[in-house]
């Protein structure tokens, strides 16, 4: 049995000063967790790990009682020696000081620190403490979402995660500018409730998932979006496509690979790309992306500097010449396109900007030796995996978003 001393903690209307002694069993911390409508997850060598359930507990805090038990013992100083006690206490503090400190915790210890009192409660919810938020790869249970989001959230990274019905209580846009949802298991209509409040996405990634028509249309009420990943996504028609990029004419990247398209799919595509776009992934569609429309991407957008178009059967050769268009592409994507031989790779050497080539399944061992040999400015296969887009690169450790590290983490807190 361990023993924490809780000093000097006064109820605000009181000039009484009290002390609590807490009695508490480590060994119950599954008990105390599920009497608060928290349970705990197992990790894989069943040791406890984050109370996903945790997050729930970010409703109002519950009114004082007066409860009298035997694992609580109120000592009063006696009377002559109240005022001579000397020390700060905690309601003496002002807001901002605590703001301070609580900028330090945990995300598990801000949501317990909101059940101490109303004004911790208060001061615990203050959108300076909720900028970014990182959920990645938890079971979130309904209703998570929809208290958290709200809170003045500005970088949200949730990929992986399993996510319950949001069950927003308040129909308020919501101030989320970075959000990455990639490859989640969620509804389409909750997924649509979460868009529905988004009108200030800046950087927008839904890796993996199945949209809608409704969810386009949500994407499209972002006028300020510069990145969008929707590789791998399905759900939606030709015609929601380009009204989305219609209206997201801001967009620098763009990543579109291995979507459910047809051959309407990737002609509204390409026929409606913000000019701007500068990055570009249309990788994985074998049948459907044309000669022609390899020349309306590259005449619409000549600012292109990283181009994607790897594993696309029906470009020949013929298409290098459309790459002249791109004054200013570095980095361009051909791997697995069946139909172009290795020699006639050569004539890519003449684009004067072009730093690295990707032609994976197309070169055999000793062509590619002789290709870089020739080619000895441009780096070729350096690359397997495209960055387009995507919110986190690199090693797996890397949990940034866009560059953004989040503060608060469902990472078990030492010694918890």
């Amino acid at each position: 049995m361990h023993r924490r001393h809780l000093q000097e903690i006064p109820d605000s209307g009181s000039n009484v000063t009290t002390a609590f002694t807490w009695e508490w069993d480590p060994s119950k911390t599954s008990e105390l967790l599920s009497g608060m409508g928290v349970s705990v997850l197992k990790d894989k060598l069943g040791n406890e790990n984050t109370p996903q359930e945790l997050l729930m507990c970010v409703g109002p805090p519950p009114k004082r009682q007066k409860v009298k038990d035997k694992e609580f013992v109120i000592a009063r100083r006696p009377r002559l020696l109240r005022g001579a006690t000397t020390g700060v206490s905690w309601d003496s503090l002002p807001d901002e000081l605590l703001l301070g400190i609580f900028s330090y915790l945990s995300l598990i210890d801000l949501l317990k620190v909101s059940q101490v009192c109303r004004r911790w409660h208060r001061l615990s919810v203050d959108e300076s403490l909720w900028q970014t938020l990182d959920l990645a790869g938890k079971n979130l249970l309904p209703g998570v979402i929809g208290q958290l989001l709200p809170l003045g959230i500005t970088a949200f990274r949730c990929p992986r995660s399993c996510v319950g019905h949001p069950f927003f209580k308040t129909s308020r846009p919501l101030p989320v500018q970075h959000m990455d949802l990639s490859n989640c298991t969620i509804k389409v209509a909750d997924l649509q409730s979460i868009l529905d409040r988004c009108q200030d996405l800046q950087n927008l990634s839904l890796e993996g998932l199945e949209l809608s028509n409704d969810i386009m249309k949500n994407i499209a009420q972002n006028p300020s979006l510069v990145r969008l990943n929707l590789s791998g996504c399905s759900g939606f028609s030709a015609e929601p496509l380009e009204a989305m990029l219609n209206s997201c004419s801001r967009l620098e990247e763009l990543n579109l690979a291995w979507c459910d398209f047809t051959v309407d799919h990737v002609r509204a595509a390409v026929s409606h790309i913000p000019p701007k776009v500068i990055q570009l992934n249309l990788s994985g569609y074998r049948q459907n992306l044309l000669m022609s429309d390899i020349k309306i991407l590259t005449e619409r957008c000549t600012s292109l500097v990283h181009l994607d178009l790897s594993d696309s059967v029906m470009l020949k050769p013929e298409c290098f010449q459309y790459f002249h268009h791109l004054t200013y592409v570095e980095n361009l994507g051909l791997s697995r396109c069946y139909q172009i031989p290795p020699a006639a790779l050569l004539e890519l050497g003449e684009l004067a900007t072009l730093k690295t080539l990707q032609v994976f399944g197309i070169v055999t061992a000793s062509s590619l030796q002789l290709l870089k040999a020739t080619l000895p400015h441009i780096k070729i296969n350096s690359s397997h995996f495209t960055p387009i887009a995507r919110p986190t690169i690199g090693c797996k450790k890397n949990e940034q978003i866009w560059g953004i590290q989040c503060r608060l983490s469902l990472k078990s807190p030492v010694g918890f």
